[in-house]
């Protein structure tokens, strides 16, 4: 289940009061299962996985990719897979880290592991989210937001394109506050 963090300390984790806390920034955050195929729990459980395991788990959940090209025009998809044995994850996690937006929505599927994704909010407080497994969340364009891993250091994210262009990230000059972290 999701945890939402303001700087003050207040620490949200029922979906309904996040929603409402993130409403302002009109980020949506859904439960999306993940199903009881054993074969695909099995690959989620992994912590690398080659390109066919790859796409045999974005095929187990084409439904939800169907469900937004019918419904928001996204054209692809594809599984990111990261945890600590990757080489240079963390030049890799630094592109994240500082607050930036993108041209695009940022949508993701979390399938396995967890990520923090840090929110500048209207009236300039900050806000953090850890995502975990069976969540989505939509990051609308223009957003300004960072995201980084937890302590585990793994996840599995199944990420929706409108267009790859628009996804590349544009730096602002605000600053993350420290402090907010979840692990």
């Amino acid at each position: 289940m999701a945890i939402l963090r303001h700087e003050n300390g207040t620490t949200y984790t029922q979906l309904s009061d996040i929603t409402r806390e993130l409403a302002p920034l009109n980020i949506q955050l859904n439960s999306w299962p993940v199903g009881d195929n054993p074969e695909i729990r099995e690959l989620l459980a992994k912590d690398a996985l080659d390109d066919n395991q790859k796409e045999q788990v974005l095929q187990a959940l084409d439904g939800y990719f169907q469900q937004l090209q019918q419904s928001a025009g996204y054209q692809s998809r594809d599984l990111i897979v990261l945890h600590p044995d990757i080489p240079n994850l963390d030049a890799l996690l630094s592109k994240f880290d500082k607050c930036h937006i993108h041209a695009d929505d940022e949508v993701r599927y979390i399938v396995a592991g967890e990520g923090i994704f840090g929110f500048v909010r209207p009236d300039g407080s900050q806000v953090e989210v850890t995502v975990q497994p069976e969540e989505f969340i939509n990051v609308p364009a223009n957003t300004e937001h960072w995201f980084y891993l937890t302590a585990a250091r793994k996840v599995k994210a199944v990420r929706y394109f409108t267009t790859t262009s628009g996804w590349t990230p544009e730096y602002t000059d605000t600053k993350v506050r420290s402090g907010l972290a979840i692990v």
